[in-house]
C-alpha cells in the first residue's frame, strides 16, 4: 500500500493531479493532497483528502511525493517526483525557466522528447536527480479527441498568460477589437483567463459577455478546448496543450513565434489570421502534427499511469549513483518561510524503499 501525496500550488495545479489521484484510488494506493496557497484552498475539489499541515504530512509518510509546483519542501519524507505545472511556455531563455534546476527533486517525469533531452542534458551538470519520459498527466483528459458536429468551423478560445509584457488580457486595443468581433457575429469566442491576473482584467473581459462572447471562470479547460476550433493566445503554455489536437493557434506578439503557429503583432491583422487559421490550412497542420511528436508524442491517455510506474520504480531503484541534493540556503529558507515551519531537517538523498520492504 504505497503513499503518495500530490503537492499543488495554484488552483491549476488540481487539472493536472487529478488524473494521477484517480489512477491511484483504481489502483488502492493510498493518497492524498496538500495546498500551499490561499487561492488554491479556496478552488480545492478534493477538500477532504487534504491534508492542512505540514505536520499532519510528517505525520503522513508519503513514499512519493509528486508535485506540480516549481519547489517542494526538503524537509517533507518521501520520494520528490516533478510532473510539471504547464509545458515550456518559451517566455524566457530556452535553458532556464522550463529547465531551472532549482535542486528540490529526485526525478523528473517528462512531458516528450523535447523536455528530456533538456533534463538529461542538466542532469550530466547536476547529477542528484534521474529522468523519465512519461508524457504530462493533465493530456490524459485532452484524449481520445471527440470528433466535431458539424461542419461549421467559427468558435475560438482565447486564452492568456499572466506576465504583463506579454499577456493580451492587457492590451486595450485587443480588447476593443475582439468586441467589435464579438458585436460582428462572424465569430463565436470563449474566454478563460489565468487565475494569477488582477480581478480588474478579469472584470473588463467578462464584461463582453454575450451572444457570441462567453467567459468561463474555470481551470478545468479540456471540454473548451474540444469545443474550440482554433485558439488565440499570446505566449500562454496553454498553446502547446491546444495544439496536440492538430488545431490551428493564432498567437498575439508571440515572444518566440515559430513556424507551427500563426503569430500578428498587430491588431489590424487578428480578424484575417483567425480568419486564415479558421481554414485549417495544410501546411501549419502537417508543421502542428511534426512539433507535438517532439513535446507530447503521448495520445493513449496513460500518461498518469506512466507516471505511477516511473515513480513506483524508482522508488524502489539502487540509487547510490546519484549525488547529494545542493544545499539551497536560501530556497529552503522560502519554503519554510511560506509554510511556517522552521526545521533543519533536509532530506539530501533520495528516498528508498528496498524492494523486500513490507509497506
Amino acid at each position: 500500500m504505497y503513499k503518495f501525496l500530490i503537492y499543488i500550488s495554484y488552483s491549476y495545479g488540481f487539472p493536472i493531479g487529478k488524473p494521477i489521484y484517480e489512477e491511484l484510488k483504481q489502483r488502492n494506493y493510498e493518497v492524498k493532497w496538500f495546498v500551499d496557497t490561499t487561492e488554491a484552498k479556496q478552488h480545492n475539489p478534493f477538500a477532504a483528502n487534504t491534508l492542512d499541515t505540514v505536520e499532519e504530512v510528517l505525520a503522513y509518510e508519503p513514499h512519493i511525493v509528486l508535485t506540480a509546483a516549481n519547489v517542494v519542501p526538503d524537509f517533507f519524507p518521501g520520494l520528490k517526483v516533478q510532473i510539471f505545472h504547464g509545458f515550456n511556455a518559451e517566455k524566457r531563455n530556452f535553458r532556464k525557466g522550463h529547465f531551472r534546476i532549482r535542486g528540490f527533486f529526485d526525478l523528473y517525469c517528462t512531458q516528450g522528447p523535447s523536455t528530456t533531452s533538456i533534463f538529461k542534458e542538466k542532469q550530466k551538470e547536476h547529477p542528484h536527480f534521474d529522468v523519465i519520459e512519461t508524457g504530462w498527466s493533465k493530456m490524459d483528459a485532452m484524449f481520445p479527441i471527440p470528433e466535431k458536429e458539424g461542419n461549421q468551423r467559427n468558435t475560438i478560445l482565447i486564452a492568456s498568460t499572466f506576465t504583463k509584457k506579454l499577456s493580451l488580457a492587457f492590451d486595450e486595443e485587443l480588447f476593443n477589437k475582439i468586441k467589435i468581433l464579438s458585436e460582428k457575429g462572424t465569430f463565436k469566442f470563449m474566454q478563460i483567463l489565468h487565475p494569477k491576473l488582477p480581478d480588474d482584467i478579469k472584470s473588463k473581459w467578462k464584461s463582453l459577455q454575450g451572444e457570441n462572447f462567453q467567459y468561463h471562470d474555470t481551470t478545468d479547460i479540456i471540454p473548451l478546448m474540444h469545443q474550440a476550433d482554433i485558439m488565440l493566445s499570446d505566449t500562454s503554455s496553454v498553446i502547446q496543450e491546444f495544439l496536440l489536437q492538430r488545431k490551428p493557434v493564432v498567437t498575439f506578439r508571440h515572444n518566440i513565434p515559430q513556424d507551427h503557429i500563426i503569430n500578428v503583432n498587430e491588431v489590424s491583422k487578428i480578424e484575417e489570421a483567425l480568419s486564415y487559421a479558421l481554414s485549417y490550412p495544410a501546411k501549419k497542420i502537417s508543421l502542428i502534427s511534426k512539433y507535438i511528436s517532439n513535446i507530447h508524442p503521448y495520445d493513449d491517455g496513460h500518461s498518469s499511469a506512466r507516471i505511477v510506474d516511473a515513480s513506483i520504480l524508482f522508488l524502489h531503484k539502487d540509487k547510490s549513483y546519484l549525488k547529494n541534493k545542493p544545499i539551497n540556503f536560501a530556497r529552503k529558507w522560502k519554503v519554510r518561510r511560506k509554510l511556517g515551519y522552521f526545521t533543519f531537517k533536509s532530506f539530501v538523498r533520495p528516498f528508498t524503499l528496498p524492494k523486500n520492504k513490507e509497506i
